[in-house]
């Protein structure tokens, strides 16, 4: 089954080298995994909660997108778009807003770590907190449920935003689902990469902007990244002297561009005396022969930015596909409905009501199942027995949309006396319904 998952990257600064050694060069190479649909955003919405200088969001913006796209992000195979450009987001966001608890949003991390902050401070609890920092996690989880990602890659930082969603999806599809238990959303998981590469800076601490310790990826081309190299601090050790290359944050840098023949090398060298000037020679060829060439690709971006606005405006066409269906659905579901004539309107209610309707459930033994019955309650489907509901929701969600075309690879088994036409039929009104 085709798994989703959906990548934010905040809008308020540049990507330095440890951006794109822990993130940048992973979601790409992740993207391009069969059996993976990806959507990559820039969180400009998010931005605004952090910064309140329009010229660097908007440089920011494009910075960023023409960053992803030197390093090789494949418009073709991802949906790559701005949040700002998907109206139906912060709609969502609302309807989403309605059935969240403020005690849920009291217990949210980075709100808690600003009261907890000013209190400290001897200020009152809610100084200088914004109604955007404390509904922050409801827009991300807008975010993720718009698009019913599967899967999105966070810092465990991030985890109880995921957790929070996952909440949200709940409560809205029990909520808005109906007899017939329909669930709107998939509910998201964290993906948490335990050996995901964090970088070390200029003095070994992780980089970070707030330690002043980066290496620049693009920005001021090589010159600049040689120089920051130069700045790598390494002990005392003299030339020709051994040197430990298993202490130096300097040999994890170069690790992260350098093949196992490589690292393998250029440990003997050291070892043998090579000097730290050469070696930050070395580290500086190294990731120039990696980076450079998409520096290339980044500066001709940059100096033609309508290029990446048909782009991101095509992603965004692409991304609203699938979001406004959705969102007429949610709107229906939650009373925001077209009037029509009350004949037609019970006409539709008598149709619906007619309608195959499939079943979740939880046995005994653990397991999650599902069914499909007829409008008369003839068992049509029945399914095996599943780990997860979550499995079981998506399988719902796959027959609706894809009809008969997902049965055979389904955990399914007819219901006796029951023909292949006549769950064809069935599957076939209920996509119809999907549909309409």
């Amino acid at each position: 089954m085709t798994q989703r998952v959906l990548t934010g990257i905040t809008t308020t600064g540049t990507l330095h080298l440890g951006n794109y050694v822990g993130a940048v060069r992973r979601a790409i190479a992740a993207s391009r995994e069969p059996g993976v649909e990806s959507f990559f955003f820039m969180a400009d919405y998010h931005a605004l909660i952090k910064c309140d200088e329009p010229d660097r969001i908007e440089a920011s913006r494009l910075q960023i997108a023409a960053t992803w796209l030197a390093a090789g992000l494949d418009t073709s195979r991802v949906v790559f778009y701005r949040q700002s450009d998907i109206p139906e987001i912060p709609e969502l966001s609302w309807l989403l807003t309605c059935v969240t608890s403020k005690g849920q949003m009291n217990r949210a991390h980075a709100y808690k770590a600003a009261v907890d902050a000013n209190v400290a401070a001897g200020e009152d609890a809610d100084a200088g907190v914004t109604m955007g920092l404390y509904c922050y996690p409801i827009l991300m989880a807008a975010d993720i449920l718009m698009f019913n990602a599967h899967r999105v890659p966070v810092g465990k930082d991030q985890v109880q935003h995921i957790e929070m969603a996952r909440d949200v999806a709940q409560r809205f599809n029990h909520l808005f689902g109906g007899a017939a238990g329909t669930e709107f959303f998939v509910l998201p998981e964290a993906s948490i990469d335990e050996e995901m590469e964090l970088l070390p800076g200029l003095d070994g601490r992780k980089m970070s902007k707030s330690y002043d310790n980066v290496i620049p990826l693009f920005e001021g081309g090589a010159k600049a990244l040689k120089d920051a190299i130069a700045r790598i601090v390494t002990d005392s050790r003299a030339p020709g002297e051994p040197k430990d290359p298993d202490g130096s944050h300097l040999v994890q840098i170069y690790d992260a561009f350098a093949t196992p023949a490589q690292r393998e090398a250029f440990r003997a060298q050291l070892r043998a005396g090579l000097a730290w000037g050469e070696a930050k020679q070395q580290l500086f060829e190294l990731i120039e022969s990696e980076i450079g060439p998409m520096r290339e690709r980044y500066d001709a971006l940059m100096a033609n930015p309508e290029k990446i606005e048909a782009i991101l405006m095509d992603g965004a066409a692409k991304a609203r596909a699938i979001a406004a269906p959705l969102l007429q659905r949610l709107r229906e579901a939650v009373g925001l409905r077209r009037f029509q004539p009350l004949v037609a309107k019970a006409q539709v209610v008598k149709e619906k009501s007619a309608l195959p309707q499939f079943k979740q459930y939880r046995e005994a033994d653990g397991l999650f199942y599902f069914k499909l019955l007829a409008a008369d309650g003839t068992l049509l489907l029945q399914s095996q027995g599943l780990a997860q509901g979550r499995e079981a929701g998506q399988w719902v969600a796959r027959l609706k949309k894809d009809g008969a075309g997902a049965l055979a690879q389904a955990p399914v088994s007819r219901g006796e006396q029951v023909s292949e036409q006549q769950l064809a039929d069935a599957l076939a009104a209920l996509q119809a319904a999907e549909g309409a």
